[in-house]
């Protein structure tokens, strides 16, 4: 894919704004910590939630979705869509809590919520595993594919240089993508670090309108190549065969040869997965970079409608443009499915780039390139402040320097911030090549078990420190394990070629094994004391009733009284999404009546919504 004038002129105008943006924020950044990581706690919705979203559209995000789609057809999304309950449950319940508790970091909560000794293990070692694994390993990824969209677009078939050829000899051409990327981590660095979560959320926003924007001309030239959607959708029945049309099934067919994905996975993923093991961006109950979103907000109104918008953009806006070029990638190389089911270590998630590849003309050239390059910067930016946040404030400030000036930690700010962004670094070599949606299943089956914990410590009193401590170590021992012993105890078999278990069954089995653990600690060790417990209830006023010894103590507290309400507000918007999605699919391929039937169930809710959701927020303020 060669790049013309103009696509070069488009590229320079991005990254100038993107390094302006970061000199804009510098000063109002420097003010204090609470600037620095949470805006001063003065963003709107709008911009809260949209960084929300632009955080989950990395570069590797087209591609797992591709990869998904490849392997399992336009069902194989089930392995994200699945989250939306979970998601809409955070909006209308966990929204106003996470704000009440004024914390800065989703880690921060532990010492608000529990006491002594365990607490403080709980929180410093979440935080650095957090900060200086998960973020790394997330960061890893989303670089390995970076590396993969120039590789396929851009540097594909570059000749190499006369300077190259001498240094680095036949491998000059695998080179390129990294100084690129190494480039563009430096750039991350400089913004990120000048203009602290204020820059950062305008950045993302920025980012998120050019990186739709570029997708969605991307699917328009996918469907116009094949002279609409419905030549598309022949094209890859002709390619497939009668089994050619289970790609199209958003409730997968699960007879015989048709059935791309197996009945017991699709259940597996809509049943357990939202509520029983975390993953970045999509926590029981919220977490990470969410809450510090939340935390960022003006108020438990705007923290409430930011997340709302992050779940319908997540679900309803950006997933279509990825779908069609998923399924025009079918359509133009049917040999990547074979490749795939022939090793599932082949990485089909490729499709994507070389559709971008074949089909973008000059000029559209250089937006799509700024498509990745905005996802992939929007990622970094996030996990980089994301994570500093929890080395500066969860483990600098709490114990090692707890008595440091505002211009000390704003310096400590800066450097954790390099820190996480180095990390990063070392894991991206580490992981290259891997597959990006196969990293996705490995972070969900080794947060197996801990999700169910994390919702439950807002409503029952009796969790204490040692519950999140067992199912955080716990999850982590049984995804190492259960594999062994399954084989051990005759209930798998090993060829010594693939995986024992499938990636779904090895989630459950590890979470299942987690909530056992963790329940039977939380009933063997003592309760959390009195006074911690009663501030927590006093501050954070939830309702339900198993805070039953606690609120007898507190007479005088108003807790929340919507909590039902609050969860069928939850479980209508999540019927948004789930009608939303088929709703638009069946538009873009002719299915007329049945886009019509979707549109008004979800015109219906959405106008349920609208009056639960002015109701709620009544309530809250």
């Amino acid at each position: 894919m060669i790049l013309t004038a103009i696509d070069y002129v488009i590229i320079g105008i991005y990254f100038a704004t993107t390094i302006g943006i970061g000199f804009w924020f510098r000063n109002r950044a420097s003010k204090d910590i609470a600037e620095y990581f949470v805006s001063g706690r003065s963003l709107p919705w709008w911009i809260a939630g949209t960084s929300m979203v632009a955080t989950t559209f990395a570069a590797d995000t087209p591609l797992a979705v591709t990869g998904l789609t490849i392997q399992h057809g336009l069902a194989g999304n089930w392995v994200w869509w699945s989250f939306a309950l979970g998601g809409m449950i955070t909006v209308f319940v966990y929204a106003k809590l996470w704000r009440r508790s004024g914390v800065m970091t989703d880690v921060e909560l532990v010492e608000l919520r529990y006491s002594g000794k365990p607490a403080a293990l709980l929180r410093g070692s979440r935080a650095i595993y957090v900060a200086l694994i998960v973020n790394p390993i997330i960061i890893g990824w989303v670089t390995s594919a970076m590396f993969m969209v120039l590789d396929e677009t851009i540097l594909f078939e570059l000749p190499a240089s006369t300077f190259e050829q001498t240094i680095f000899g036949e491998g000059a051409l695998s080179v390129r993508p990294w100084l690129i990327i190494f480039g563009t981590l430096a750039m991350v660095g400089v913004y990120g670090t000048l203009s602290g979560m204020w820059g950062v959320a305008v950045a993302d926003a920025l980012q998120f309108c050019l990186a739709m924007f570029g997708c969605i001309a991307l699917a328009w030239l996918a469907i116009a190549h094949f002279g609409g959607p419905s030549q598309l959708e022949a094209k890859v029945i002709e390619n497939f065969g009668e089994g050619g049309t289970a790609a199209f099934d958003l409730i997968p067919d699960f007879s015989g040869d048709n059935a791309w994905l197996p009945l017991h996975v699709f259940l597996l993923l809509l049943l357990v997965q939202w509520w029983a093991t975390w993953y970045p961006g999509a926590e029981p109950g919220g977490g990470g970079f969410i809450v510090q979103r939340m935390a960022a907000c003006k108020d438990e109104r705007h923290s409430l409608l930011a997340t709302l918008w992050f779940q319908i953009a997540h679900y309803c806006v950006r997933p279509w443009p990825w779908l069609i070029v998923a399924l025009a990638a079918l359509a133009m190389y049917p040999e990547l499915r074979q490749s795939e089911l022939a090793d599932p270590a082949f990485n089909s998630g490729v499709g994507f780039p070389r559709v971008m590849r074949d089909l973008s003309p000059p000029g559209l050239r250089g937006l799509l390139t700024v498509t990745f390059f905005a996802a992939f910067m929007s990622t970094l930016s996030t996990q980089m402040n994301w994570g500093a946040s929890y080395l500066v404030r969860d483990v600098y400030q709490r114990f090692l320097r707890p008595d440091a000036t505002e211009k000390q930690l704003n310096r400590a700010s800066r450097y954790a911030s390099l820190i996480v962004l180095l990390a990063g670094g070392v894991a991206s070599v580490l992981m290259f090549g891997q597959s990006v949606d196969a990293a996705w299943r490995l972070l969900l089956a080794l947060g197996a078990g801990t999700g169910a914990v994390f919702m439950l410590r807002w409503f029952w009193w009796r969790i204490n420190a040692w519950s999140e401590i067992v199912s955080m170590f716990g999850s982590l021992v049984f995804f190492l394990t259960v594999e062994p012993l399954a084989v051990a105890t005759g209930l798998a078999n090993s060829d010594g070629v693939g995986p024992v278990l499938g990636p779904e069954v090895k989630m459950f089995a590890v979470a299942m094994m987690t909530i056992v653990l963790w329940v039977l600690v939380t009933w063997l060790t003592p309760p959390v004391d009195s006074d911690t417990l009663d501030r927590f209830y006093q501050k954070v006023r939830p309702g339900g009733p198993f805070w039953k010894p606690v609120s007898k103590r507190n007479p005088e507290v108003q807790v929340d009284t919507d909590v039902g309400l609050s969860i069928f507000a939850a479980l209508c918007a999540t019927g948004i999404v789930y009608t939303v999605l088929p709703g638009i699919g069946n538009l873009i391929f002719g299915h007329y009546q049945s886009a019509l039937l979707c549109g008004g169930i979800a015109i219906a809710l959405t106008v349920v919504v609208a009056i639960l959701v002015k109701r709620l927020t009544q309530v809250s303020s």
